[in-house]
């Protein structure tokens, strides 16, 4: 009876060590699809990561310095009266303002006839002081009705200005209240504001432990969600000294520059100042680097068969990762499917 136990058993035992043979046979025979890309030597780059505000560095609200009626120009461009979003040149005439009380009482004509005058008589008195013909005097008091008569005159076209609405730099029109032609406006409406950003600054606060790393001058690639493919140029132009003690962080200043107005005035934006950078060096996605036991690991496919390789890794950004040793140049990277690999696992490529 033992005997028959015995060799029951064994066939049991032998049956299933069959079929996990069989399994493993399957299982080596599987190919497991993934993704490589050959590797090519590129640059890469280790930056600081801020965000912040930016900001125009020309701005400018013109407003009525009198009382009168108001009456919209036409910007000279679109034959259109000026609109929202339009750019403006520094001298460009934005309204006009009528009251005739005002312009009479200014007495333009007036002035420049009497400068007219004064200058007449100080010629005169010149050329007799000369001939010995008037004393001193009397030419000192030619020349002083003169400069008197000249400074009537400045205040006069001075005060005709306040009836012209100009802008005094180039920008563009971001603010345009509106009023009906013809209609009255007080002293101190707001008629227009301008800003120039061709050029923008933004404020940033940078964590303290690269205060040694930023300095200024570097450049800083500055991006906003309403314009993913877009990355504009800036540069740190300036850097506090002082750190805050309650947020450990220095203050800096970037320069944008923003010649097609692709970034608005109070855009939110992030800024990556590069802090170092590397050039022809194997650079890999970071979100493919397995971290095990032995090291950093990546699988490379050769001759049909997953190699684990662990690499030692240099400059790091968010995305990318330097290489520094355990890969070689042109190597097939598995960039997709290498979750599930171990080492000497049949891939199948898959592009």
């Amino acid at each position: 009876m033992k005997k028959i136990c015995f060799i029951t058993v064994s066939i049991i035992i032998m049956f299933f060590s069959a079929c996990t043979n069989r399994e493993q046979s399957l299982s080596a025979d599987v190919e497991i699809p993934v993704t490589v890309e050959d590797i090519k030597l590129k640059s890469i780059e280790e930056y600081v990561s801020t965000t912040g505000i930016v900001y125009p560095t020309g701005e400018i609200a013109l407003k009525s310095k009198i009382t009168a009626s108001y009456y919209l120009e036409k910007n000279p461009q679109t034959g259109r009266l000026w609109q929202l979003g339009d750019r403006v040149k520094a001298g460009s005439l934005i309204a006009r303002l009528e009251d005739k009380e005002f312009v009479l009482s200014i007495k333009l004509e007036t002035a420049e006839l009497n400068l007219e005058l004064a200058e007449s008589e100080l010629r005169k008195q010149e050329s007799l002081y000369e001939k010995g013909g008037v004393t001193l005097k009397d030419l000192k008091t030619a020349g002083i009705n003169y400069e008197n008569a000249k400074t009537t005159l400045e205040n006069a076209r001075l005060q005709l200005e306040k009836t012209r609405i100009v802008s005094p730099i180039d920008g563009v029109i971001v603010e345009l209240p509106y009023y009906t032609q013809g209609t009255q406006v007080e002293t101190g409406s707001t008629i227009a504001k301008i800003m120039d950003y061709q050029t923008m600054y933004m404020n940033v606060q940078l964590p303290e432990k690269y205060m040694g790393a930023i300095k200024t001058g570097q450049p800083a690639k500055l991006t906003n969600y309403t314009l993913p493919d877009d990355t504009i140029p800036g540069i740190i132009s300036q850097l506090s000294p002082a750190v805050n003690p309650d947020t450990r962080t220095f203050q800096g200043v970037i320069t944008v520059n923003n010649p097609d107005l692709k970034f608005r005035p109070g855009m939110f934006v992030k800024a990556d100042i590069v802090i170092n950078r590397k050039d022809s060096v194997i650079v890999i996605p970071k979100n493919i680097i397995l971290s095990r036991q032995r090291g950093k690991t990546v699988f490379v496919v050769d001759r049909g068969l997953a190699v684990e390789r662990i690499i030692e890794t240099g400059l790091e950004n968010m995305t990318e990762a330097e290489v520094r040793r355990g890969l070689s140049k042109n190597e097939r990277l598995v960039i997709s499917g290498f979750e599930t690999l171990s080492n000497r696992s049949k891939v199948k490529i898959v592009r």
